[in-house]
């Protein structure tokens, strides 16, 4: 059996459902790191907060995370974060960590992995699972 390695500045990784579950049993608030631009042309989460680690366009780092944040979640909860893929929240839960939150990144992102032809959405992520998102 192979284990996951243990990353760092933040509490872990989860897959989608297991956040999910979270979330569900009140262990843990969904935090969504994707920009305003993507939530609204790709999907969203109910009840996520909507916390952008990044502004579109452009992508520059949103100067407001840290304050939008513990506007959002009270000190010291568990916070499971979801991005496009997976990476930008790793990113977010590192912050999230230094903040006093138990931060962990959920793996695969909202739309999962690009497939060979560079579409998302077919190789995993929290769509791709079924998992509770609306769109418009």
């Amino acid at each position: 059996m192979t284990t996951q390695p243990q990353p760092e500045g933040y509490a872990g990784d989860l897959p989608p459902q297991q956040a999910w579950q979270w979330v569900q049993e009140g262990r843990a608030l969904l935090v969504d790191v994707r920009t305003d631009a993507e939530r609204a042309w790709v999907g969203q989460v109910p009840g996520a907060a909507a916390v952008a680690w990044k502004q579109w366009p452009g992508m520059a780092m949103n100067p407001e995370f840290d304050a939008q944040l513990r506007a959002a979640a009270p000190e010291g909860a568990t916070l499971v974060l979801l991005c496009r893929s997976g990476v930008r929240s790793v990113a977010a839960a590192r912050r999230a960590t230094e903040l006093g939150y138990a931060a962990y990144n959920i793996l695969e992102g909202f739309e999962g992995d690009a497939d060979d032809q560079g579409q998302r959405g077919k190789r995993g992520g929290w769509r791709f699972h079924g998992l509770p998102w609306t769109q418009g």
